[in-house]
């Protein structure tokens, strides 16, 4: 399901970061647009009526009328009827009073309710675009720890998907300065995530050709940052306007996000299908996470797109499948056997697993990719021509 671009039309900061957060909570991936961007349509609109109710009419009467069809929730401090009847007449597709995060049931409810109509909202977008073109899917891969193998699965993820479907797919490496992505690849990128976050207002599928390097599958490749300090938390807001740029260009979009949460990977997270946690089994990675899936829970950015990716997962005398599962609450969704040398051999060649031989590992990854696109998407293989007899001779 591609992002829902959400507009929130309030003059009071705190109210926008909680309705930010619930946006985020329903298990859709939520992008929040800034007032006033001409360049991005938003898909809901949420207005806050609740200190100025005249206003608040006035503002939803106007989006109804500028912005035709796109669902528009009204947000008040209770739900009287006589309020609700004039928001309805103004245009509004939804009413809620607002009250969440609270533990009591009219708390609770209003959340529920909430997030139903966001799930509404995405699926009618969805039927909206069917026929049409194929809606961008984003996955984020996420390591427990440094060195659990996150770019290695999300490196060979990506290029099964390009070689697989055939259609426009994108890895971007999110490490700021030691991201391995382009190395993984085999290729030397003249530009990087930052070129492209300097340059938004700029970035067209020509420009983005410009940026972006082509792996030999099929794959386009944004490098990951030369610098150190850089992205920062200050570059959060382009990341999330990046990624819902490249929605529109792409119908895959796989992103190394690393080891860490940070104010960049979060806005990854709000604009993932899946967020895939790669774990080793061993103490220190399930520690850490069950304390990222803590995380993700704690800033709402949907748990339930949560799923567990286990890798080296052959190795002896190490913690059980079955008490991982229990530790961390999810199943495991992929198991990668432990095979050092040939995944030695793939990265000092620069050529994928899935390239490069047919080993267990490999036959993993395409199992795993093809799992993600469903039959439909996978494109056949032309069959080889045979030769005519004569011309061998």
């Amino acid at each position: 399901m591609a992002q829902l671009a959400a507009s929130i039309v309030s003059h009071d900061e705190e109210f926008k970061r909680q309705a930010s957060r619930l946006l985020r909570a329903g298990g859709v991936p939520v992008g929040i647009v800034e007032g006033g961007r001409d360049d991005v349509a938003p898909d809901l609109f949420v207005v806050d009526i609740r200190f100025d109710s005249s206003s608040g009419m006035a503002t939803i009467e106007r989006l109804r009328a500028s912005h035709g069809a796109v669902p528009i929730f009204a947000v008040a401090a209770a739900a009287e009827s006589d309020l609700i009847l004039q928001a309805m007449r103004a245009g509004a597709n939804e009413f809620f009073p607002w009250n969440p995060g609270g533990a009591d049931h009219g708390s609770r409810s209003m959340e529920e309710s909430f997030h139903g109509a966001v799930r509404r909202t995405a699926a009618k977008r969805e039927a909206s675009n069917a026929g049409g073109r194929q809606s961008c899917t984003t996955h984020v891969f996420l390591g427990a720890k440094g060195g659990a193998g996150t770019t290695t699965v999300a490196v060979n993820s990506a290029v099964e998907l390009a070689r697989l479907t055939k259609r426009p797919t994108i890895v971007i490496d999110l490490k700021p300065c030691l991201g391995e992505v382009a190395l993984f690849l085999g290729v030397r990128p003249r530009f990087t995530l930052l070129d492209a976050i300097e340059n938004l207002q700029r970035l067209d599928k020509d420009f983005l050709r410009e940026l972006v390097s082509r792996h030999k599958s099929g794959l386009d490749i944004l490098a990951g940052s030369d610098q150190f300090d850089r992205p920062t938390a200050t570059d959060a807001g382009a990341v999330e306007e990046l990624l819902r740029v490249l929605a529109r260009m792409y119908e895959h979009i796989v992103i190394d996000a690393g080891n860490t949460i940070n104010a960049c990977s979060v806005a990854a997270l709000y604009a993932a299908e899946t967020v895939f946690l790669v774990t080793n089994p061993d103490v220190p990675s399930i520690r850490n996470a069950q304390r990222l899936i803590e995380r993700v829970r704690q800033l709402g950015a949907g748990s339930e797109r949560v799923k567990i990716l286990l890798n080296r997962g052959s190795d002896q005398h190490l913690i059980a499948p079955k008490q991982i599962e229990t530790a961390l609450g999810y199943g495991i969704f992929q198991t990668f056997s432990s095979d050092y040398r040939t995944v030695s051999e793939a990265l000092n060649s620069g050529v994928p697993l899935t390239l490069s031989n047919h080993s267990e590992i490999a036959a993993q990854f395409g199992s795993f990719t093809r799992s993600l696109v469903g039959r439909a998407e996978v494109v056949k293989p032309e069959p080889e021509k045979r030769r005519p007899f004569l011309g061998l001779l």
